[in-house]
């Protein structure tokens, strides 16, 4: 009787792990935290700077409790209407598996540990970190998401903050440092973020009908919006070449943008053809690859060189 009552306890633990690793969004937060430190790499081979394991592993416990408890934090703004969508009914908040007082504990708890670590590495580690839970929890969650379709673009700067902030670690001053690579690789996440979530949005059109929330395809529709969607891909493709042509990156990924940057033109372009529900959740599933191929071409490219 013991042993089975010690497995039920297993299991119930267990179970509310779960909970709260789904709660935590975590495959946003993985390409999230890919690419933060796919930019601190890359800054220790263009600055030249040593960064010990230690440093590695508070930096990668900063940038995913941040994302994290930012997508714990949304997560409680954004309950009510969950509930009433039909891909979102079933999280942790809205199907009650979580209650509201602690997911917002969870994520708040989160967000202090993330800005404690930033804190210990400099200021601009601190301030990007700051910034990217405020735009994206108040900004965009709070002010933005259920009153203008420009939600997703002024509440997208957030999604490049965590490779500003990877950038940030590597340096040993107190203040940090800036470049204008610091500055390009976020912009790639920043331009990539509408694409992302407008496909999206274009799949499940009708479920932010029924909440009200002034996504760009309840906006303007779904033809019109897919056309400015392939309007920022198109514009998207040149800037990730921009990024080779800096100079801190060889033929590698060069390459790789190029080939990822044609066949994500090519999937938007057929998207806009063939303006279906199906089409445009495929392009919103590949869109993250494209990211990560990107990224991980950096990363190859920085290593080699």
């Amino acid at each position: 009787m013991q042993l089975q009552q010690y497995e039920v306890v297993i299991q119930s633990v267990a179970q509310r792990a779960r909970n709260y690793y789904e709660l935590t969004k975590p495959k946003i937060v993985s390409l999230l935290v890919f690419t933060a430190l796919s930019s601190t790499f890359v800054a220790t081979r263009v600055l030249r700077l040593p960064f010990s394991p230690v440093q590695w592993i508070l930096a990668g416990i900063a940038i995913t409790a941040g994302c994290a408890g930012c997508d714990v934090l949304t997560s409680y703004i954004d309950r009510d209407i969950d509930a009433v969508m039909l891909r979102t009914r079933h999280r942790p908040l809205p199907s009650g598996r979580i209650t509201a007082r602690n997911g917002l504990l969870f994520g708040l708890t989160l967000v202090t540990i993330s800005l404690a670590l930033s804190a210990a590495f400099n200021i601009l580690s601190f301030v990007w970190m700051a910034l990217g839970v405020i735009d994206n929890v108040v900004v965009y969650s709070m002010l933005l998401k259920r009153r203008t379709w420009l939600n997703i673009l002024l509440g997208g700067f957030s999604g490049g903050l965590p490779v500003m902030f990877g950038w940030s670690v590597v340096t040993t001053g107190p203040v940090g440092s800036f470049s204008l690579l610091a500055v390009a690789m976020p912009g790639l996440v920043f331009l990539w973020i509408p694409v992302h979530i407008w496909f999206l949005a274009v799949s499940y059109r009708t479920d932010y009908e029924r909440v009200g929330v002034p996504m760009l395809p309840v906006v303007i529709g779904k033809e019109s919006a897919l056309r400015v969607i392939m309007l920022a891909s198109i514009i998207l493709f040149p800037f990730s070449i921009a990024v080779w042509s800096l100079g801190h990156f060889s033929l590698v990924y060069g390459a790789i943008a190029l080939a990822t940057g044609i066949a994500n033109l090519v999937g938007s372009a057929l998207v806009l053809y063939r303006p279906t529900e199906t089409n445009a959740w495929r392009m919103f599933k590949l869109s993250s690859p494209y990211l990560f191929l990107l990224f991980l071409g950096m990363i190859v490219d920085a290593a080699l060189h």
